[in-house]
């Protein structure tokens, strides 16, 4: 996984009205859990703030990164875990992170690229891709930016499911059923195999 860094401060003035004057001055208010729990068990948030203009490099991209947090000269490696934003404007309005180390797996939701060009789109098919991540576990630094799936042979009407695929290291946590990617026929696929049927006919 890329890493990358950003900077921020931790706050102490928690709520809404707090929340919407950071906002203002192009604060996002943001929490980071980790393995430290409260007297009710739940895992306790550090609350701090980042600039906008931080959030934008992890926010908008495909990429996945390893986050590397600096609050007040107090260093945490996170990976994104949720964000809000606003329903009409789509601007960030709170950002959830989840902290990382070495001995602890995580599961996160890895970008599929499929390779190849399938046997079923030459034969005039469309390529149909059903979810864009798969859910993997593992520890943070054998986690892959995307996950390779194979579509060469993949012919139209069939599908390639979650439970085909393996990788090394990484235990796959999206269910087995699950299908990747299949190609559907089209007309002009439809109209091509009618025609090959005429002509074996003859």
């Amino acid at each position: 996984m890329k890493e990358i860094n950003v900077t921020g401060q931790k706050r102490e003035n928690l709520g809404k009205k707090a929340s919407k004057e950071l906002r203002k001055q192009g604060l996002i208010p943001c929490n980071i859990y980790g393995e430290k729990k409260n007297e009710n068990g739940l895992p306790e948030a550090l609350a701090f703030t980042i600039p906008f203009s931080e959030l934008r490099k992890i926010i908008y991209t495909p990429h996945i990164y390893v986050i590397n947090i600096n609050l007040d000269g107090t260093h945490h490696t996170a990976i994104l875990k949720e964000i809000q934003f606003h329903p009409v404007t789509d601007a960030p309005l709170h950002v959830d992170f989840y902290e990382v180390n070495d001995q602890r797996p995580i599961t996160i939701g890895i970008p599929v690229k499929l390779v190849g060009l399938a046997q079923g789109v030459r034969d005039g098919g469309r390529m149909n891709l059903s979810i864009r991540k798969i859910n993997v576990t593992a520890p943070y630094q054998q986690i892959p930016e995307h996950l390779d799936v194979d579509v060469t042979k993949l012919r139209i009407g069939k599908s390639i499911k979650v439970g085909e695929l393996s990788y090394e290291g990484l235990e796959i946590a999206t269910g087995k059923d699950v299908i990747v990617c299949s190609i559907k026929m089209t007309r002009n696929a439809s109209v091509a195999a009618a025609n090959a049927s005429e002509e074996e006919e003859e």
